[in-house]
């Protein structure tokens, strides 16, 4: 479709006015990538057990929405789980930390899945080294002991909206810190949002870390179905925009351009009036601590989903790439100070909801399919 400028008008003050010539049934045939969000409504569908935990686990968290995990059937009742190599982000992950994370996050809710059908899965994390596969797990009937938290798995998201203007209640403090350090006043706290939203601006300021995330752009509806990992932009006014040539990763690329701009200060103030801070440290840093750590984060996903919280990663400021390391340096100062590794730093509180976010079938995820 070819559009001139008078096809939209720029208001004052902020929002878009698109001419009534664009045809309605071109809008709305764009809304919903109805495909891509197919994997949360076949979770446990499968007729093979292990299939069905793997159905549950390919929604877990990770980064960008890589999607990093290949999954292998082996015998009767074996599954061997692999981190796709061809799945990576160079920049701001150089050392896979946090997509080794990402496939704890897998394990768990593999994990948790076969054990509310009364499996329980042995795992044997890197057999042969960081070279072979991630883990080899084994699914034995009969020994599986449901885990609660499992009830809240199809309703959990990565929140990427607004938080509401009211505090995280000292009960549900209490109890989610079984799974990570909260923060919700002090001086910590205040560090916390401060080295937050200093490593969020310092990502977009950085080019080649911030064209990283354009690269992975998914915008709207054909996109999101034809690719449906990486950073989903839908609804609406992104469907609108797009189609009228208003937003475009090239665009996107450009900071402080009108596609970018919104986008960035959303997460910015999502930061700055967050009402707790989520932290979690690990004594060592080898591939198994990053799987604890994966775990943990799904762990405490689940649990503020069960609080009725939402939880966004903020982890900007733990990336381990040259441009960020006096963020690095000053958190660590901070919450680690004997050497242990900060993995993971969120923000939480009450906000509205989250859409699903866009998964690869299982089938597409499964080894030699």
């Amino acid at each position: 479709m070819s559009l001139s400028r008078r096809s939209s008008l720029a208001l004052i003050g902020g929002g878009v006015v698109v001419a009534a010539a664009i045809p309605a049934a071109a809008f709305l045939a764009t809304r919903t990538p109805d495909s891509a969000l197919a994997p949360w409504d076949k979770a446990g569908r499968y007729s093979d057990p292990r299939m069905r935990a793997l159905s549950y686990a390919l929604l877990a968290p990770n980064p960008h929405n890589r999607q990093p995990w290949l999954a292998e059937l082996v015998g009767s009742d074996g599954v061997t789980l692999y981190r796709d190599l061809k799945r990576t982000l160079p920049v701001t992950d150089p050392l896979s930390r946090q997509l080794t994370i990402g496939m704890g996050c897998f394990l768990e809710l593999m994990e948790m899945a076969a054990a509310q059908e009364g499996y329980g899965v042995t795992t044997t994390l890197f057999p042969i080294g960081e070279n072979g596969p991630t883990a080899i797990c084994r699914f034995m009937p009969g020994v599986g002991k449901p885990d609660p938290l499992f009830a809240h798995a199809l309703n959990r998201r990565t929140h990427k909206g607004p938080f509401e203007a009211r505090a995280v209640p000292s009960d549900a403090v209490k109890r989610l810190s079984a799974h990570a350090q909260i923060f919700t006043d002090g001086p910590e706290q205040s560090a916390l949002r401060r080295l937050a939203h200093a490593g969020w601006m310092r990502e977009v300021r950085t080019p080649d870390a911030w064209q990283e995330s354009i690269d992975l752009l998914r915008i709207g509806k054909a996109e999101i179905n034809a690719n449906p990992d990486g950073i989903p932009l839908s609804g609406p006014m992104i469907e609108t925009m797009a189609m009228v040539g208003m937003l475009t990763r090239n665009a996107a690329a450009n900071p402080e351009s009108p596609s970018a701009k919104p986008f960035i200060e959303r997460t910015a103030n999502a930061i700055l009036q967050a009402p707790a801070f989520t932290v979690s440290v690990s004594q060592q840093n080898g591939r198994a601590d990053q799987i604890a750590a994966g775990r943990r984060w799904l762990r405490l996903n689940l649990a503020a989903t069960a609080e009725g919280l939402a939880l966004r990663p903020v982890s900007q400021s733990l990336q381990e790439y040259p441009a960020m390391k006096t963020i690095y340096d000053e958190i660590h100062a901070r919450l680690a100070p004997r050497g242990e590794t900060v993995q993971m730093l969120g923000v939480m509180g009450y906000g509205a909801a989250t859409p699903r976010t866009p998964r690869w079938p299982l089938e597409s995820r499964m080894r030699n399919a």
